[in-house]
């Protein structure tokens, strides 16, 4: 009996244990639960900054759910998102900055401070809001005013961009190169438009455009039936072209055109400000042109202020100068009433017009180069031998910029594309095979690495020579004998024997060393990117046939325009390769690109010889030469062919010619090359080109 009484008393015991342990580890579960969760429910504040940095993730639906459920009742989670994302996003919010002013415990209200970039600068205001909690959390009391103090439902926060004024490129007197220009834009009022369908084809057949290219424009989204739909910019005619004595044939036509339209019901013609190219196709690879903006270009120039109303530049000096060009576009962010009136503005931008760009072009030369050249492929460079200024830098055949402007149908697009004189291309950018030009720079590397002297006498070959017989079958040949073989008489007579024989005296190291110290195999400092001029299609020379036809401008030399005008520039400044420019400087001053290329003595011995190539009756330049002043100068033919024995080759037609005096009051120096000379008479060509040219320049001889 005493054992089971002990053991009923010890169970009793372990019982009350049990339930002890069971109360007390409910106690502290209880007690950890209400802790945890009080350390769990974010604060007020908390809870405003990251709402806030919600907008900075764009994670509008979080935010939605950050608000009480009256809120909620307000505005549905679509317009909630919507609201904010088109504000927020529309004004491009960033870098939101919060910043706690105080928290009122008993109203569940925080004071804050609210600091963020947007496209027109820094929004910078103070707020408040309130909490409530709300199944075990607390939640923001939200309205429109969260988003800024005083904004209601019925108000608009708009973004107004001021677009900037493009600059404008100047040639070296002012002349408008690219600008401001007006031209008349077609368009269409879809309600006033009779006979739908014949008007559109009667119209489309009057701008050279297809109907369903008109019936895509009038379906857009956003017509209306009294909206201007802008269909084609055609050229602007102007009253004083057509009051002209004699006006121009094409202004006419024009004109009846114009007028043919505006007898379509429903048509209307208005006037457009539009960038414009007043030189056309004379200074089209020179100018360039804009376009507008592609997604592209939004994305690659993002944060640049580029909006889908922005032109840039694409080709030539609009795309080199885009950034000095382009300005920055004012911005003003405000908000708009229900009647759509400003309320208050919250953040402005001064619009900052582009610059002006003033160039060393000489607009008159240019033209006239272009008019000269016109029907060839070719290309030429002109400027100041004693400045480095660039005067003119044409390519032809070309196109004019203005027609990128006024919106070029894919058949115009094809023809330029599919023209075999390629008119698209840019030819002074290139490099070409320089023919007898580059034997002036031969000459001034044999002398000034001492591999001969000007009054060396090489020995009379005849009109064909080879230095043995390991040369196989290949011989350099010559037009002319002469005598005695001197280095001045090589220049005049442009004799490839003797230059042949004279880079084989210079040698392939002296000869590579030389020109790499000319800058082949290098970029030229220049604004414009040009190809780089090369010696060889590895940078070295392969054979001694190779470096003999270096000697006179043949082999793998190739060199480009620009810098073959430069090199020529050290012959008329002691030695000195000077740099070439374009941005205008009102007291021009040259600024060495290569100091002592050459000795002084030997920049003035190769110039002797140029002078007499234009002066010496028996020259290849002296068709140029004129009685009132003394120019220096270089003929080249080029021949591209496949191999000496080739006779369907091609030949490049070379001229550079130049005033070696410093006194000269319209100093000058042009090198200019044509394709395609074969048959009609080389480089003589190209030297009645030019002279036609310096004829306009200084007046004639």
């Amino acid at each position: 009996m005493k054992y089971r009484h002990n053991r009923k008393r010890r169970m009793i015991r372990v019982g009350f244990l049990v339930l002890s342990i069971i109360f007390i580890a409910g106690v502290v579960l209880f007690t950890i639960k209400g802790i945890t969760k009080k350390e769990v429910v974010k604060s007020p504040e908390q809870v405003l900054k990251s709402y806030m940095n919600c907008i900075c993730q764009k994670n509008y639906s979080e935010m939605y759910e950050m608000i009480t459920n009256e809120s909620k009742e307000t505005i549905e989670k679509e317009d909630f998102v919507k609201r904010n994302s088109a504000i927020y996003e529309g004004i491009e919010a960033k870098n939101i900055n919060i910043k706690i002013i105080d928290y009122e415990e008993e109203s569940l209200t925080v004071k804050y401070n609210t600091a963020f970039d947007t496209v027109a600068g820094k929004v910078d205001f103070k707020n408040e809001v309130a909490f409530l909690e709300q199944d075990d959390q607390y939640k923001m009391v939200w309205s429109n005013s969260v988003i800024y103090p005083g904004l209601t439902e019925d108000d608009k926060v708009r973004v107004s961009v001021i677009q900037a004024q493009r600059g404008q490129i100047l040639d070296r007197n002012g002349r408008m190169l690219a600008g401001k220009g007006v031209v008349s834009s077609v368009g269409i009022i879809p309600g006033k438009l009779e006979n739908r369908k014949k008007s559109i084809v009667r119209i489309a057949k009057l701008l050279g455009i297809k109907p369903e290219d008109i019936e895509k424009e009038l379906t857009a989204k956003w017509v209306k039936e009294d909206s201007f739909v802008p269909i084609k910019k055609i050229a602007k005619v102007k009253e004083l072209d057509l009051l002209a004595l004699d006006p121009d044939e094409t202004i006419v036509e024009e004109q009846k055109r114009q007028e043919k339209l505006l007898k379509i019901s429903g048509v209307m013609i208005s006037d457009v400000e539009v960038r414009e190219y007043p030189l056309k196709d004379e200074a089209a690879h020179l100018v360039g042109y804009v376009q507008n903006v592609t997604a592209e270009d939004l994305e690659k120039h993002a944060g640049e202020g580029y909006t889908n109303a922005s032109v840039i530049g694409k080709t030539g000096l609009e795309g080199v100068y885009e950034k000095e060009l382009k300005g920055e576009n004012g911005c003003k962010i405000y908000i708009a009433d229900s009647e759509g009136k400003e309320k208050e503005q919250l953040a402005y931008k001064i619009v900052k017009d582009g610059k002006d760009i003033k160039l060393t072009i000489d607009a008159d030369l240019q033209a006239q180069l272009y008019k000269n050249f016109k029907s060839d492929k070719s290309c030429s460079i002109a400027m100041n031998p004693f400045t480095g200024e660039v005067l003119a830098m044409v390519s032809t055949p070309s196109y004019d910029t203005n027609a990128f402007i006024m919106g070029m149908s894919k058949k115009q697009w094809d023809r330029l594309n599919k023209d075999k004189k390629q008119p698209l291309y840019n030819r002074f950018r290139q490099v070409w095979c320089p023919g007898s030009t580059f034997k002036p720079i031969i000459a001034a590397i044999g002398l000034q690495s001492e591999a001969f002297t000007g009054t060396d006498n090489f020995g009379n070959e005849g009109h064909s020579w080879q230095k043995d017989k390991t040369w196989g079958t290949y011989h350099v040949t010559t037009l002319h004998t002469y005598s005695p073989v001197i280095l001045k008489n090589a220049l005049i007579y442009s004799d490839n024997i003797y230059f042949a024989k004279a880079a084989l005296k210079i040698g392939t190291e002296e000869m590579e060393r030389s020109l790499s110290m000319l800058g082949f195999h290098a970029s030229i400092p220049f604004e414009i990117m040009m190809a780089e001029s090369k010696f060889s299609n590895n940078k070295h020379i392969q054979s001694e046939v190779g470096l003999a036809d270096t000697g006179y401008g043949q082999g793998q030399v190739l060199v480009n325009p620009l810098h073959l005008a430069c090199i020529y520039t050290s012959f008329c400044n002691d030695g000195n390769v000077l740099k070439p420019y374009l941005l205008y400087k009102e007291n021009a001053k040259a600024e060495q690109w290569i100091s002592e290329a050459f000795s002084k003595s030997v920049s003035q011995e190769v110039l002797e010889g140029i002078k007499s190539v234009v002066n010496d009756s028996h020259g290849t330049g002296y068709a140029i030469h004129r009685k009132d002043m003394i120019l220096a100068g270089k003929t080249g033919t080029a021949e591209i062919k496949e191999s000496q024995s080739d006779t369907t080759g091609t030949e490049l037609g070379w001229f550079a010619v130049m005033t070696p005096d410093k006194k000269n009051k319209k100093p000058i120096l042009i090198v200019s090359m044509v394709e395609d000379v074969k048959g009609i008479g080389g480089s003589g060509y190209v030297v009645k080109k030019d002279k036609a040219v310096l004829d306009k320049w200084f007046g004639k001889n």
